[in-house]
């Protein structure tokens, strides 16, 4: 396997998270090239033997949903409950500068594991952890002791309120951004924290809770209520103040087109031969496009139904936004992918290579990729231990 790289190689993260809002933050950080100690059970974490598989792979160390969360990290097998596991633990987090976990507030606690015990033992450990509903540490939330996945967070943070059909009928966003959401905020919150250790020799507490971050991605909507007193509701693929900035049937699929603008306007009614559209004063300006969006959206709609998705970007995408609505099987196809390698191949243990979701954030001068697979359970547990002065044997004769 290649060497790690990128602008976090040197930063040693220990890794103590599950299912999705943890592994993701570890992820982006391990893919930035940090060092990161993926720590499971003996069972393996809940969703390592999940699923899906290859058809042709005989071995099922890890399925699909691990395999894109957890490359490019290395695994430790501990029992937390252990004065053996304990001690790993306490001994990876003095020489670690961040440490990431996302258990339910109390549970690090109660193992011996608190975040001021690691920083009795490291004043410059960066803790950072992810919850439903937050830790006590940062503001004691009623809901502190529910449990929370992804579709709680979207929908006590609003997103479920102001997203689905145009009747009113509240969806669930199709990714997880109650997970995926929280881990990339702690990402920023982690960076910013170790920038302020180098610089003070101060470590620090840090978390997100899944509801805040789901808040914060529905800011557009906290500024509408507040501002106006109108109580906001799920509009379909509609924008509340552009207009067109909607989804359109084409001939074979669906077509997303943005002519919010007046000058993007102009262009498109040019383009579809309706010029005198442009001028009118009914729909000049984008608040008179707003309130007729229902006849701006049959209009545009006429157009794109009579052409498919190809015709309609061949004609549009260079002066009118304009994008198909692809389909997966679209993207693996779509040359941009390619490009910008956000679809990389990635080895397997006794199964073909897959491809997984790529890394966006590309960097010139200390560039990211995925340089591992993810892990075996407990594939690396000699070489992490050795590098803090422990063995199998050690954590053996402390059970």
């Amino acid at each position: 396997m290649n060497d790690r790289v990128g602008p976090l190689k040197g930063v040693r993260v220990l890794d103590i998270t599950q299912a999705l809002a943890g592994p993701y933050c570890t992820m982006l950080l391990a893919d930035l090239g940090a060092n990161v100690i993926k720590v499971e059970s003996g069972r393996g974490e809940m969703t390592r033997f999940s699923g899906p598989f290859t058809d042709d792979d005989s071995e099922h160390a890890f399925g699909g949903y691990y395999a894109s969360l957890n490359r490019n990290k290395r695994s430790l097998v501990l029992d937390l409950k252990s004065s053996g596991g304990k001690e790993a633990i306490m001994r990876l987090a003095e020489k670690s500068e961040v440490l990431v976990e996302n258990f339910a507030a109390g549970v690090m606690d109660r193992l011996g594991l608190a975040y001021e015990t690691l920083a009795d033992r490291n004043p410059r450990l960066v803790y950072a952890a992810i919850r439903g509903f937050g830790d006590p540490r940062t503001g004691a939330s009623q809901y502190t002791d529910w449990p929370a996945y992804d579709i709680v967070a979207q929908a006590m943070g609003g997103l479920v309120g102001v997203t689905g059909t145009a009747d009113g009928h509240g969806l669930r966003c199709g990714p997880s951004v109650g997970d995926i959401m929280p881990g990339t905020l702690a990402t920023v919150g982690i960076l910013a924290a170790v920038l302020h250790a180098r610089e003070t020799g101060e470590g620090q507490f840090l978390d997100v809770a899944m509801y805040d971050a789901v808040l914060s991605l529905c800011e557009h909507y906290v500024y509408l209520y507040s501002y106006t007193g109108e109580n906001p509701r799920p509009l379909g693929n509609a924008h509340p103040f552009l207009c067109p900035f909607d989804v359109f049937d084409a001939k074979d699929g669906q077509i997303a087109i943005a002519a919010p603008t007046d000058k993007h306007w102009r262009l498109l009614c040019d383009i579809i031969g309706r010029p005198e559209l442009g001028r009118d004063e009914r729909y000049a300006k984008n608040e008179g496009r707003q309130k007729h969006a229902p006849e701006i959206r049959a209009i545009i709609g006429k157009w794109t139904a009579q052409r498919t998705r190809d015709e309609i970007v061949d004609t549009l995408s260079r002066l009118v936004p304009t994008g198909p609505v692809n389909t997966m099987a679209d993207i693996f196809e779509d040359p941009h992918t390619t490009a910008r390698e956000m679809l990389p191949e990635i080895e397997q243990v006794g199964a073909r290579p897959v491809k997984l979701a790529g890394q966006p954030i590309k960097l010139t001068r200390t560039p990211s990729r995925i340089y591992r697979r993810a892990p075996v359970l407990g594939e690396d547990n000699d070489e992490i231990l050795a590098e803090i002065g422990m063995s199998l044997a050690d954590l053996a004769a402390s059970e």
